[in-house]
C-alpha cells in the first residue's frame, strides 16, 4: 500500500512540475504577441491560409491602402480548395499547415476589417507550447529518466529559439512536433536494433505516417530523414564492423605468451574456415528490425515523391529562393559559420544585443560571453558522463549524432551545393528537438554533482543548474520585448519617420518580383490602417521587375510625371534606375535614421 501511495504521489509531482514547464511556455509565447508588427513571410501565411491570392493587388500604378490591403480581408466563399491553389501555384510550401491556419482563424474576429495577426499567431504559439510536454516525452523515452525529461522541458519552455519560432505565424512550431515524433519513433528502432528484436508494425506505420506529415508541413523536415538516415548507417556500419570482428576473432587467438596462433580447431576445420568466404560479413541487414526500418524508408520516400513535381516547379531556382543563393567572395565564405554558431548559441541564451543603447548591447554581449565561457566545459562534460553511462551511451550517441549529422548536411548544402541554410536561424528547427534533449541529459548530470569544481568557485550542481535556467528565462524575454531576434522589416518605425518628415501626400515605390515586395508594402499599408493615423493615407507603386529593370523605371516615370504635385516620393527597397522625372524633384538632404528591412531615399515634388 505504501509503495502505490509513493508512486501515486510520485506521478502527481511529476505532472505538477510539467504543468509549470507547460504554463511558462504558454505564458512566454503569448506575451506581447502582437508587439511586433509582421513581415513578408508571416503575409504570406496570412494570404493563403485564407484562400486568398496576392496576383489581384495591381502593379505598375497607385494603389490604395486599402487596395494594397484587400488580400488581407477574409472571404466567407474561401476553402480549403483555394488555400491549395494559390499556394501551389504562388509559393513554395506545402499546405498542411496552412490549411490548419485556414480553420484557426476563422475563430478569430477581423481587426479593422483585416485577419487577426492574434488568431493566426497563436496557433504557432500553441504548437510551441505543445513541444514542451513532446520533448517531456522524448526524453523519458530517451533516457528513462524523469530528471533528463523535466530538464529538457524546462529549457524548451525558455530557449529563446523556440519563443523566437512559436511567436511567428509560420509553420516552423508545427514541424518541430513532427521532428519530435520522428526521433521518438528512431529511438524505439534503435533499441530493436540493439537487441535484435522485430519492430512492431504500429510502430512502422506510425513512424511512416509522420515522417509523410513532416515533409506535408514543410519541405526541410527532410533534412531531419536525412540525419535519421545518417544515425541509422552509423549503427548499421559499426554492427557490421562488430561482427567483421568477432569473425576475425573466430580464426585466431591469443597465445598465452602473447603471440598471435591459430585457432586450436582440428586442421581440417581450421583450413575449411579459413578458405570459406565469411557469408555474414554484411551487418545484420536481414534480421529483425532491418525489414521493417526498410518499410518505412520505402513508405517515407512515396510519400516525399507525391511532392516532389511540386517542389521543383515552385522551389529550387524560383526567385522565391534567390536570398539563399546568392554567391560569395572573400571573408563572405565565413558568413556561414558565423551565421551558425549564432544560431547554436540562441537555442539556450541570447541577452538584449538588438537593443537600441550601445551601452545594454555591450554589456548584454559581454555577460553573454562569460556565461558560455563558464556553461561550456559544464555542459560538454555532462555529455561525456552521459556517454561513459552503460545505461545512457547509446541514446546520448544518437542525440548526438542526429545533431552532428543535420549540422553536416547544412554546412554541405551550403558549401557544395550552394543553397546557404544557415542564413536563415528558422531551418535548424530540423534538429532542434535533439539539442533540448542532450541539454537535458547533460544538466541532469550537473544537477547530480555536489561540487562542480574544486577552489574558490566551487559551486553546487543544483545551482548551477538554474543559473543556465534563469539565463534561459531572461532570454526569453529579451525574445518577447523584441530585444532579441527582432523582425527583419520594422514598418511600424519607418510609418513614424514618415509621419515625422513628410508633410505633403506620399507617393511609396518600390521594384516587384515576387509576393515578398508586396508583403513588404503591406507592413507599412497595415500599420497606416491599424494606427488610424491623421496624416493622409499614402499611395503605393508596385514597379513589377522582370529580367529588364527598366521596366519598374518605365512604370514609376509615369506616375511621377502625372500625379499632381506638391508630394514626396519614397524609393523604398528599388532596385532599379531612378526615373527621369525624378530629376525634378529636390533629394532629402537630412541625415534619417536606417530603419530594419526598409532602404529608402527621399525626394521632395513641387509645383
Amino acid at each position: 500500500m505504501n509503495l502505490i501511495f509513493k508512486t501515486q504521489n510520485s506521478k502527481f509531482k511529476t505532472l505538477l512540475l510539467l504543468m509549470i514547464w507547460l504554463a511558462i511556455g504558454i505564458s512566454l509565447r503569448l506575451t506581447n504577441l502582437t508587439a511586433k508588427p509582421p513581415w513578408t513571410d508571416e503575409f504570406s501565411t496570412l494570404v493563403f491560409s485564407l484562400g486568398n491570392s496576392f496576383l489581384p493587388v495591381p502593379l505598375d500604378q497607385p494603389i490604395s491602402v486599402d487596395a494594397l490591403l484587400q488580400p488581407l480581408q477574409p472571404q466567407p466563399t474561401s476553402g480549403i480548395k483555394d488555400v491549395w491553389e494559390h499556394l501551389s501555384s504562388e509559393s513554395n510550401h506545402p499546405p498542411l499547415y496552412f490549411v490548419l491556419t485556414h480553420w484557426w482563424m476563422r475563430l478569430f474576429p477581423t481587426h479593422e476589417g483585416l485577419v487577426s495577426l492574434w488568431g493566426a499567431r497563436s496557433l504557432a504559439a500553441l504548437f510551441g507550447a505543445a513541444s514542451i510536454p513532446a520533448i517531456y516525452a522524448l526524453g523519458k523515452l530517451a533516457f528513462r529518466s524523469r530528471l533528463v525529461s523535466h530538464l529538457a522541458a524546462a529549457m524548451m519552455a525558455t530557449s529563446p529559439y523556440g519563443i523566437f519560432l512559436a511567436q511567428e505565424a509560420r509553420h516552423y512550431t508545427l514541424g518541430i512536433l513532427w521532428v519530435i515524433a520522428s526521433f521518438a519513433c528512431l529511438v524505439i528502432a534503435i533499441r530493436h536494433i540493439q537487441n535484435q528484436t522485430q519492430i512492431p508494425i504500429s510502430i512502422v506505420l506510425w513512424w511512416v505516417g509522420v515522417n509523410a506529415i513532416g515533409i506535408a508541413t514543410h519541405y526541410f523536415f527532410t533534412l531531419t530523414l536525412c540525419a535519421e538516415a545518417l544515425v541509422l548507417l552509423f549503427f548499421a556500419w559499426r554492427e557490421w564492423r562488430q561482427k567483421h570482428k568477432s569473425i576475425q576473432n573466430s580464426k585466431f587467438k591469443i597465445c598465452p605468451k602473447g603471440t598471435l596462433g591459430v585457432s586450436a580447431d582440428p586442421p581440417q576445420q581450421a583450413q575449411h574456415s579459413i578458405r570459406t568466404p565469411p557469408t555474414s560479413l554484411s551487418p545484420h541487414f536481414h534480421s529483425a528490425p532491418w525489414f521493417r526500418i526498410y518499410a518505412v524508408a520505402a513508405g517515407t520516400l512515396v510519400a516525399g515523391l507525391v511532392w516532389l513535381p511540386v517542389f521543383l516547379q515552385n522551389s529550387y531556382g524560383s526567385k522565391l529562393t534567390e536570398w539563399i543563393q546568392s554567391p560569395r567572395t572573400g571573408m563572405a565564405w565565413l558568413n556561414p559559420i558565423f551565421q551558425a554558431l549564432a544560431a547554436w548559441i540562441t537555442m539556450i541564451s541570447l541577452l538584449p544585443v538588438e537593443a537600441s543603447q550601445l551601452a545594454l548591447v555591450i554589456v548584454s554581449g559581454i555577460l553573454m560571453l562569460i556565461f558560455f565561457i563558464w556553461a561550456v566545459p559544464i555542459l560538454v562534460r555532462g555529455i561525456k558522463v552521459q556517454l561513459k553511462q552503460p545505461q545512457t551511451h547509446l541514446m546520448t550517441q544518437v542525440f548526438t549524432s542526429l545533431i552532428v549529422g543535420a549540422i553536416a548536411l547544412f554546412f554541405i548544402f551550403t558549401y557544395l551545393l550552394g543553397i546557404d541554410l544557415t542564413r536563415g536561424a528558422r531551418y535548424n528547427f530540423v534538429y532542434f528537438p535533439a539539442v533540448i534533449v542532450l541539454l537535458g541529459a547533460s544538466l541532469a548530470v550537473c544537477w547530480q554533482t555536489p561540487i562542480l569544481q574544486k577552489g574558490k568557485w566551487g559551486m553546487n550542481g543544483k545551482k548551477a543548474v538554474m543559473i543556465i535556467w534563469l539565463m534561459g528565462l531572461a532570454s526569453a524575454i529579451t525574445v518577447v520585448c523584441n530585444l532579441g531576434y527582432q523582425k527583419y522589416y520594422r514598418p511600424d518605425l519607418f510609418v513614424q519617420l514618415i509621419q515625422q518628415t513628410s508633410h505633403v501626400p506620399v507617393l511609396i515605390t518600390t521594384t516587384q518580383k515576387t509576393h515578398v515586395q508586396i508583403g513588404e508594402m503591406m507592413g507599412i499599408a497595415r500599420e497606416f490602417k491599424i494606427q488610424k493615423l491623421k496624416f493622409p493615407s499614402p499611395l503605393f507603386i508596385l514597379a513589377h521587375q522582370d529580367e529588364n529593370p527598366n521596366t519598374s523605371t518605365s512604370a514609376v516615370q509615369k506616375t511621377v510625371k502625372t500625379l499632381p504635385r506638391p508630394f514626396d516620393l519614397w524609393l523604398v527597397n528599388f532596385y532599379a534606375p531612378e526615373p527621369e522625372e525624378v530629376k525634378n524633384c529636390v533629394a532629402d538632404t537630412q541625415s534619417l535614421p536606417a530603419v530594419n528591412g526598409y532602404e529608402y531615399k527621399l525626394y521632395h515634388c513641387g509645383n
